[in-house]
């Protein structure tokens, strides 16, 4: 693959930085008050950064505290108090005494190695293909991915649990993961993400007698892996909160995801909010290193496809 390589360089150059690269985008309106580089400018770009890091991180870093609260401390006093006067990790003990938190950990982490390994996949090859192949119904396709996002995941649940059960599947995990193998929303980013490649070095593949799994491995994969990590955290997101859909699968105790098993804090302890907040802290944990991990990747994917050229 010498040949493709320097041909893919070579085509690479003029489309990223040439002047016909892509479309020319309108200059941006600016706000008089928040672009301006002036006290009452920097005074509203802060104080609607910290309204935004209030109502978005607030809650976590409370939930936070109140899990560190020791059993002597009264968390429904009229007048709240946000940092902890005896801090203990105690509830967080208590958590693994009361439920097997760590074996609901393990089974969720097999449905979203599942979920992310196959979205992956699936959603990566069925973008290349809405994006990169020429064949006949590819926009009617494509429509019917987008009318998919409009419904509501329960509008389908039935018909979902009805398959999964003629499949035999009900009460596994791989009944749990099954769904959400290939989500559409994760299609149609690496549907653009594809789109958003110079033509000439798809050009430049074929002449060199590149077939098509050729040019996703090569061509395809490396420039969208932005979009890549993007779709990995979505999934892992959405298969580690998943609650509805695992709860209505699986009936073994023994095969239950973390997040169901946690509903059973609220019977145990339904007085005691420093050991549930104790128990959704741990479930946080691995999404806050996943995209910790993989940040620098995701917003640089969030870009991808944006501009064709």
């Amino acid at each position: 693959m010498t040949v493709l390589s320097d041909r893919v360089e070579s085509a690479a150059g003029p489309a990223r930085t040439g002047p016909a690269a892509g479309p020319r985008s309108r200059p941006r309106r600016k706000s008089a008050v928040f672009d301006a580089v002036t006290p009452l400018g920097l005074t509203a770009r802060y104080a609607t950064l910290l309204a935004v890091l209030v109502l978005t991180v607030g809650p976590m870093v409370w939930e936070l505290s109140t899990s560190l609260k020791s059993p002597s401390e009264d968390v429904y006093t009229a007048t709240p108090r946000f940092l902890p006067q005896d801090p203990t990790l105690g509830n967080y003990h208590r958590v693994a005494q009361t439920i097997p938190i760590w074996d609901f950990a393990m089974n969720s982490v097999v449905v979203a190695v599942l979920c992310v390994g196959g979205n992956i996949i699936g959603a990566s090859a069925a973008g290349y293909a809405l994006a990169r192949l020429r064949f006949k119904g590819r926009r009617l396709v494509t429509g019917l991915f987008l009318a998919t996002l409009v419904l509501p995941g329960e509008v389908t649940i039935v018909s979902q649990f009805q398959t999964i059960a003629q499949f035999g599947l009900a009460d596994t995990l791989l009944g749990v993961a099954l769904p959400s193998l290939i989500g559409t929303l994760n299609v149609l980013l690496m549907r653009n993400a594809f789109a958003s490649i110079p033509d000439e070095l798809e050009d430049a593949a074929v002449i060199d007698g590149a077939g098509v799994w050729q040019r996703i491995r090569y061509i395809g994969l490396p420039s969208v892996k932005g979009t890549l990590s993007v779709i990995s955290i979505l999934a892992f997101i959405g298969a580690w909160d998943d609650f509805l859909w695992p709860l209505l699968v699986l009936q073994d105790p023994n095969k239950l995801t973390l997040t169901v098993g946690l509903s059973y804090l609220q019977g145990q302890f339904s007085a005691d909010p420093r050991t549930i907040a104790a128990g959704a802290m741990i479930a946080l944990l691995p999404i806050l290193v996943l995209f910790a991990a993989l940040q620098r990747h995701f917003f640089r994917g969030v870009g991808e496809g944006a501009v064709k050229g």
